[in-house]
């Protein structure tokens, strides 16, 4: 983990997990923000979010998850809400819901072979948005939201390494969240599990990256050469 990396990270008061992917493969500063949950921002962090640049907000939460909003949403944001589980589909999630590997990227790679068309309409979403940058989250900003950074950073040219790499510094802060909320948290579950597979957190989120062909993924998942270019173009890549 480099000092450009945690750099990385944006202080939006009431957020634990914002950072700016921007330096990572060819995607400039300020397109794209991955983060945990948006609702417990003061007015403060929402005038930071908004003097980033940040101009829209993808949800990847499952619907019932999202709280109260802590304070009002600045004028001239839009968010769009767009589930990233499918957690409909039985086949897939009783086989994950509720394991260790959930909470790695052990999941990661058997979740996009499985939901291409729904990993497809959060990259249209991002290829699509107004001008301005995009913050995509979930929950915590490890998982739903390491799934589709792990997407968006291969076609942006970022290497696995630098996605690994990237997928680590979630942790700390996912157990700072929990801190500050004073509910206990204990990652030794994954790293147990990561361990059982012979690997490490770390190994799982390169070799998936190393395993992407971004491209191609998207283009199987239903994008157009004309909706790669914008979305190329929308990273800066």
């Amino acid at each position: 983990m480099t000092v450009s990396n945690v750099g990385r990270f944006v202080d939006w008061e009431g957020c634990f997990n914002a950072r700016d992917l921007g330096g990572l493969g060819a995607l400039r500063p300020g397109a794209l923000i991955r983060a945990d949950s948006l609702d417990g921002l003061t007015a403060r962090g929402w005038t930071t979010l908004s003097g980033h640049g940040v101009r829209t907000v993808i949800d990847l939460r499952n619907d019932g998850e999202a709280e109260v909003d802590h304070a009002p949403r600045p004028a001239g944001l839009t968010t769009l809400r767009i589930p990233l589980d499918g957690i409909e589909h039985r086949d897939f999630w009783d086989v994950w819901w509720g394991t260790p590997g959930f909470g790695t990227p052990a999941y990661f790679r058997p979740f996009l072979e499985r939901f291409p068309d729904r990993v497809a309409s959060v990259a249209r979403a991002v290829a699509g948005a107004a001008p301005g940058g995009v913050v995509f989250h979930c929950g915590l900003g490890r998982d739903r939201t390491g799934i589709i950074a792990l997407v968006l950073l291969r076609l942006a040219g970022a290497s696995p390494e630098q996605i690994a790499d990237d997928h680590a510094l979630s942790e700390p802060r996912v157990r700072a969240r929990y801190a500050a909320r004073g509910r206990a948290y204990d990652d030794a579950e994954i790293e147990e599990y990561a361990a059982g597979l012979g690997t490490t957190v770390h190994a799982l989120a390169r070799e998936t990256a190393e395993w992407l062909d971004a491209d191609a993924y998207l283009r199987g998942a239903g994008l157009t050469a004309a909706e790669l270019e914008g979305l190329r173009g929308r990273l800066g890549a």
